[in-house]
């Protein structure tokens, strides 16, 4: 038995227990570890007040838009490279390393004396240094995980994002609880990264211990002529996701940008779910790619039912218990983020399937389309920022995003519909047509008073008697064959 578990956990058997085993791992690391996460956000957000919590988030969202410019799209060129030609992985580990290591140096450089230029909140200027070491530390660690990416080993990645963030959750808890200040706060996440680097260092010594061994200087110029169109997408779209904080902290006031991180920060961690899924299906994708046009098709087809079975009744029961929701988790003093929470909600039903989309048009090797996707995306974002922030606030901001990822995203779609003639409506009618009876069952439960908790829980039960009597196959990677 314990043989048994262990290779359905450990070993690559076939395509559809590997799919099944690497999904596991990613969402055990990423779910279990951010949850971890979310108690020490929410925790801050109450301790620290909307204004220091809003100039902590200020800064790492500067972190996580420098985090787009220090890859320029080599770590998915690694992954991809070495998925492909495993014999050649040291080469382009090594190599790619490198590359990194020194835009880490000049993104470092940049956070610490560029982005005091572009911010007048004072708070934020004493938090970059230190923000620039989760940038470097943090960046690392996720570059470690190209290459159990390609080996199709995606444990090494999900036990490493649980510890990480559990220390990140337990040095934020004691770093708070004797010192409650944006800047402890901030101390506690560069520990927590670096520990997370070295663990990776561990798990991966035999290539980091012959980096200059393998390092090829030939392979510098192929990686980045593979990789600039991935870097200037999703440089645009860094600038994309990150417009709204980068805008509100020129056009508003420090509080605003705490409320409108307390309503971004859930709808971010559910982002999380299909990216996960998305990065353990690319290898799969890739090798199909090349080899099977009908079988890319059914698989695709079943992985964006998957999603959308998840993301109608998240975005759904969310909005309707929006509320009740901010005030459970950042409590009475973040009532002006509940709008913005359940306008950002609606790009729940565009990201879940677009995270599937992206990689099915990459594993085509046809990243340079993402270029005018993203130029289209940031272009708007930041037109309707300009827009409606100065009218709306933040429920404008929410709004800009919401619109500018039904455009972007819509260019997406239409471009993997020439790659692959997919179909997707008649896969999901079962799942809209419950998610539609069980939000009614939610909105009419709201009304009558019942309790947050046992409001959910009904909703759950509902969506899946839903299905069940519609006779709709739940989750089963067995359709992955159909």
């Amino acid at each position: 038995m314990f043989s048994r578990i262990k290779n359905l956990l450990f070993e690559n058997q076939n395509l559809h227990q590997s799919i099944a085993k690497n999904t596991f791992w990613l969402f055990f690391g990423q779910i279990f570890g951010r949850l971890a996460r979310v108690a020490i956000i929410i925790y801050a957000a109450r301790i620290l007040g909307p204004a220091s919590w809003g100039a902590f988030s200020y800064a790492t969202s500067l972190v996580a838009f420098l985090t787009i410019f220090t890859d320029i799209g080599i770590s998915a060129i690694v992954t991809r490279e070495s998925a492909k030609s495993p014999e050649v992985s040291n080469k382009y580990f090594s190599t790619a390393f490198f590359i990194k290591s020194v835009l880490l140096m000049l993104g470092a450089v940049l956070l610490i004396f560029g982005a005091p230029i572009i911010t007048k909140i004072e708070e934020v200027k004493s938090l970059l240094p230190v923000a620039a070491l989760i940038l470097i530390f943090d960046s690392l660690r996720n570059f470690g995980f190209t290459l159990g990416r390609a080996k199709e080993k995606m444990q090494w990645e999900g036990i490493n994002e649980t510890l990480t963030n559990v220390a990140i959750s337990v040095l934020g808890f004691l770093f708070l609880w004797f010192y409650p200040n944006s800047l402890n706060l901030t101390i506690s996440y560069a520990i927590a990264t670096a520990i997370g680097f070295l663990l990776i260092v561990w798990r991966l010594k035999p290539y980091f211990s012959s980096l200059l061994t393998h390092f090829d200087y030939q392979l510098v110029k192929p990686i980045l002529e593979m990789a600039w169109p991935i870097a200037l997408a999703g440089s645009l779209g860094a600038i994309m996701i990150n417009t709204d904080i980068v805008m509100l902290g020129w056009l508003r006031t420090p509080e605003e940008l705490g409320f409108y991180s307390a309503a971004q920060r859930p709808v971010q961690f559910l982002y999380i779910l299909p990216a996960l899924f998305a990065v353990s299906l690319f290898p799969v994708f890739t090798k199909l790619a090349k080899t099977s046009r009908e079988e890319f098709k059914k698989i695709l087809e079943n992985s964006l039912k998957i999603v959308f079975l998840a993301a109608l009744p998240i975005t759904f029961g969310g909005i309707i218990l929006g509320d009740q929701l901010i005030n459970l988790f950042f409590g009475p003093a973040y009532q002006n983020s509940i709008a913005s929470f359940q306008i950002l909600l609606g790009t729940i039903l565009i990201v879940f399937p677009s995270a599937i989309i992206n990689n099915a048009i990459l594993a085509h090797d046809q990243q340079k389309r993402f270029i005018a996707f993203s130029l289209v995306g940031t272009i708007g974002n930041v037109f309707f920022n300009f827009l409606l922030i100065p009218s709306f606030g933040i429920a404008g901001c929410a709004a800009a995003t919401l619109f500018t990822q039904i455009i972007a995203n819509s260019l997406m779609w239409k471009k993997l519909k020439e790659i692959s003639e997919f179909e997707i409506w008649n896969k999901i009618k079962k799942p809209l047509t419950a998610a539609v009876l069980t939000a009614i069952t939610t909105a009419l439960l709201k009304t009558l008073g019942l309790n947050l908790i046992f409001n959910l829980g009904i909703a759950i039960i509902a969506y899946l008697l839903i299905l069940k009597f519609q006779k709709e196959e739940l989750f089963s990677f067995s359709n992955f064959r159909n």
